[in-house]
């Protein structure tokens, strides 16, 4: 495949629980990244595409210094500038048959036409298209039985690559290179790659696994306020104050979270709380100790055995700055010893317009495997 001529246009697009983000870029057009310009507006996760310099947790760029990049990973740079975006405050609806791929066409057909008529690009055909969604390996049977065909008869679009929101954390981070991401959000999910397969560990929701993830360390803060309350060992009264000017009386905290189909993200509510009280809390301390210890097992699970291989934190869990941070670079510096740390180079979004430009140009990409990355088209 021969890289299209410049003014080429591809979309990017990152869905989740918090909703969709659609971002347009240019491939060819005046030297940026992926995430940068109008796909860091609004909606755009902080620390998106970061510019040069260290990162808030003091760790090098992606080049050992720099910030965010354009390369294609093991191939020849893929310039883009993005142009705009739409966010959309919903989630796409999954059902029965996985995330509703009518629902999801709709939304980015409509994105991709008002994005294209404010760039002054009504009707252009798009290059290639990007999809990072939450669930995809499980939930995304439907989005690949229907996306192909209808986005290239609404848009003209050529090739079509659908994606493991892991994958474009992966790609946003540390634009194709080879190395391992780590997102800590809610859940937990580290993704590793040499540029020939994909690894993976964890990522198995909160009620089997995301260890270490906000909504583990809210339960496990949650689990020691409730041993106070009972005068069990191990409790904090420090955390049992907390959870009862967060939640109120903590008997209730059952019939308050079991029913309720976002209780990820109630519980990942309290691990700010968690780490507000490590300070001066053996157990909080403890707590956030041990989730350092899972981050860096999950890391070190999946880190390719290929010379330069860089390690990339990225997502929410970070803010929660050096309580978790400090013990986090111990327990690193442990299991991936002489393993380079960088701060991620952008956010899902710019990864999903990373992997259409390398996609629309004919590059050389991140490795293709079923339910994380598949691609379609000519």
């Amino acid at each position: 495949m021969s890289p299209p001529p410049g003014g080429t246009w591809v979309l990017g697009a990152d869905s989740g629980g918090s909703g969709l983000r659609v971002a347009l870029a240019e491939l060819g057009g005046a030297t940026g990244t992926a995430g940068s310009g109008a796909a860091c507006g609004s909606g755009a996760a902080p620390g998106c595409a970061t510019g040069a310099g260290a990162g808030p947790d003091g760790w090098a760029g992606p080049d050992g210094g720099a910030g965010a990049g354009t390369g294609a990973g093991a191939g020849a740079p893929v310039v883009v500038r993005a142009v705009g975006t739409r966010v959309f405050g919903t989630p796409v609806p999954t059902g029965a048959k996985g995330v509703d791929a009518c629902r999801m066409a709709e939304r980015l057909v409509g994105a991709a036409r008002d994005l294209l008529a404010g760039a002054g690009a009504t009707g252009r055909p798009l290059a290639a298209v990007a999809v990072g969604a939450a669930g995809m390996a499980g939930l995304g049977g439907e989005l690949r039985a229907v996306l192909p065909g209808a986005l290239r008869a609404a848009l003209g679009v050529r090739r079509l690559a659908l994606a493991s929101d892991a994958v474009t954390a992966h790609a946003g981070a540390l634009t194709g290179a080879p190395g391992t991401v780590v997102a800590a959000g809610t859940g937990l999910v580290a993704l590793g790659t040499d540029l020939v397969r994909w690894r993976r560990a964890d990522g198995w929701g909160h009620l089997l696994g995301d260890c270490g993830g906000g909504a583990w360390i809210g339960r496990a803060g949650l689990e020691a306020a409730l041993r106070a309350h009972d005068g069990r060992r191990g409790g904090s009264g420090a955390l049992l104050a907390r959870a009862e000017a967060l939640f109120g009386p903590v008997a209730g905290l059952p019939g308050l979270l079991y029913p309720r189909p976002d209780r990820a993200a109630v519980l990942a509510s309290f691990a700010p709380e968690v780490a507000a009280c490590a300070d001066g809390d053996p157990v909080a301390a403890d707590v956030l100790a041990r989730a350092a210890r899972h981050i860096a097992e999950a890391a070190a699970a999946v880190h390719p055995e290929v010379s330069g291989g860089a390690l990339a934190l990225t997502g929410g869990l970070l803010r929660l700055g050096d309580p978790l941070l400090v013990p986090l670079r111990e327990e690193l510096a442990r299991q991936l010893p002489g393993v380079r740390r960088v701060s991620a180079a952008g956010d899902p979004l710019s990864g999903a317009l990373h992997v259409a430009a390398t996609l629309a140009a004919g590059a050389p990409g991140l490795p293709r495997e079923p339910g994380l990355l598949d691609t379609y088209g000519d």
